[in-house]
């Protein structure tokens, strides 16, 4: 199945509302013309989870500065000023998540699983409100899974099938996030044809993927 497309068709069905997952690590990784295609689409009330909150006028940050955002979960938000603001002044709901958890969670969501036991943030503000399990006497927080409902996703090389290879630390949300969407649109370096790619290296398969676009250039306001 051929699954490339042109942008505008790719985010087409994306509206106000959804739950947007996108990959990257301080915009490193992160679909910028993706987002910038989802920015210029003006939506509202968007639930966006991001490893971070990208950089003024860069990754998720282009996001939060049009004011689409309203819940953000996010490991890290310290580059982005921007961020800091709404959520002080309650603009956006900013829901932090330890990192290896944020992960962990959208993995669970990804292979089928009701949630993870973790220790992290066991006797902290973290466990407010979570329900916690004692397995061999130590003390785990349950954490439910986090689904989505579209993915926007870099990778480096995908084929017209949709088949992925990352590049670096791109590979770290990028395929977790795929796996844990309804919907999942790639931004890709290289497109080539299917066949091209050596099935032992391919680090996503395109089963998990329904539109790709080519990369465009990198901007950040």
């Amino acid at each position: 199945m051929n699954k490339i497309k042109c942008l505008d068709d790719a985010v087409r069905d994306i509206g106000n509302g959804a739950t947007l997952m996108i990959g990257g690590f301080m915009t490193v990784g992160t679909p910028e013309r993706l987002v910038d295609a989802v920015v210029a689409k003006d939506l509202k009330d968007l639930t966006v989870v991001c490893n971070d909150a990208g950089i003024p006028g860069g990754g998720a940050g282009k996001l939060v500065r049009q004011g689409s955002v309203k819940t953000f979960y996010a490991s890290h938000v310290g580059l982005n000023p921007e961020f800091g603001k709404a959520m002080t002044d309650g603009s956006i709901e900013a829901i932090l998540v330890p990192q290896g958890t944020l992960a962990e969670r959208i993995r669970a969501a990804g292979v089928g699983l009701g949630g993870i036991l973790t220790p992290t943030g066991v006797g902290t503000d973290v466990e407010k409100g979570k329900e916690v399990i004692t397995v061999d006497g130590k003390a785990f927080l349950l954490e439910p899974p986090i689904k989505g409902d579209v993915a926007l996703i870099k990778a480096h090389r995908a084929d017209r099938s949709g088949n992925l290879i990352f590049r670096k630390s791109a590979q770290n949300f990028n395929p977790l996030m795929a796996m844990a969407c309804e919907y999942v649109v790639v931004e890709a370096d290289h497109i080539e044809d299917t066949g091209t790619i050596d099935p032992d290296q391919v680090m996503l398969p395109g089963i998990f993927v329904d539109a790709v676009i080519k990369a465009g250039e990198v901007k950040h306001d």
